[in-house]
């Protein structure tokens, strides 16, 4: 089994900061790509920003030059630094995992965290 868990979010004013972490617990072979999702009420869930395991990153154009993912895979952890925070980035955060199993044959899957609310507010 694999686990997914975001952490991290909170109440932040505008302008302000906060650091998600997703981290990863479990039997996998690799994890080949790491993501972030959001979903606001209403809205249809985006992706935010993903990182491979070589180091290519894809971000949103809304976020683009505020956040910023990174992934620390000894400890098969990513972050997702939000800064320059807006009142539009409140949404639930969610960490997506594209991990390979261990066993053959080798199949890779998407695995989900329960997800971060992220409250932009003054």
């Amino acid at each position: 089994q694999v686990q997914v868990v975001e952490s991290g979010g909170g109440l932040v004013q505008p302008g302000g900061s906060l650091r998600l972490s997703c981290a990863v617990s479990g039997t996998f072979f690799s994890i080949n790509a790491m993501g972030w999702y959001r979903q606001a009420p209403g809205k249809q869930r985006e992706l935010v920003a993903e990182i491979s395991n070589g180091g290519r990153t894809n971000y949103a154009d809304s976020v683009k030059g505020r956040f910023t993912v990174s992934s620390d895979n000894a400890k098969n952890t990513d972050y997702l630094q939000m800064s320059s925070l807006k009142p539009e980035d409140t949404a639930v955060y969610y960490c997506n995992v594209r991990a390979v199993t261990s066993d053959y044959p080798r199949r890779e899957y998407d695995y989900w965290g329960q997800g971060t609310q992220v409250t932009v507010s003054s």
